[in-house]
C-alpha cells in the first residue's frame, strides 16, 4: 500500500486531471474533503479523498448536502466518519494526487 498523504486544511492539491488545485477544506486520517470554486454557478465543485481505499470521488447521496462553506464540508466529514455516507460507488476515481503543498487555511475569497 502507498505511503499515506496527510492533508491539513488549508493545502492545495492538484489532481492529474486538472490544472487548477482544490483547497483542503476538512480532513483527518479517514478522509479529506477538497473544493475548488465552480464560478459559472456560484458554487463549487468538490471531491472526497477516501485513504483507506485509495480513492477519490462523490459523497453517496442522491442530493448533495452542500459543500459551500467550511461549516457544510465539517458536517461531511462527520457523517463520513460515522458511516453514515461513503465515497459513491458509481462515482469514483483512483486516488491521482500529484502534487500539494501547504498553504495555512484563511477565509479569503481564493478557496
Amino acid at each position: 500500500m502507498k505511503d499515506q498523504l496527510v492533508f491539513q486544511v488549508g493545502d492545495r492539491v492538484w489532481f492529474q486531471r486538472f490544472k487548477k488545485p482544490y483547497r483542503v477544506r476538512a480532513s483527518n486520517s479517514l478522509f479529506t474533503i477538497c473544493t475548488q470554486p465552480f464560478n459559472l454557478h456560484h458554487s463549487v465543485m468538490y471531491t472526497i479523498i477516501d485513504h483507506e481505499k485509495q480513492i477519490r470521488g462523490t459523497e453517496n447521496l442522491i442530493f448533495c448536502m452542500g459543500f459551500e462553506s467550511d461549516q457544510d464540508c465539517i458536517e461531511a466529514l462527520e457523517r463520513l466518519t460515522k458511516g453514515e455516507t461513503e465515497v459513491s460507488g458509481r462515482n469514483y476515481v483512483a486516488l491521482d494526487v500529484i502534487g500539494h503543498d501547504k498553504k495555512y487555511y484563511s477565509n479569503s475569497a481564493d478557496q
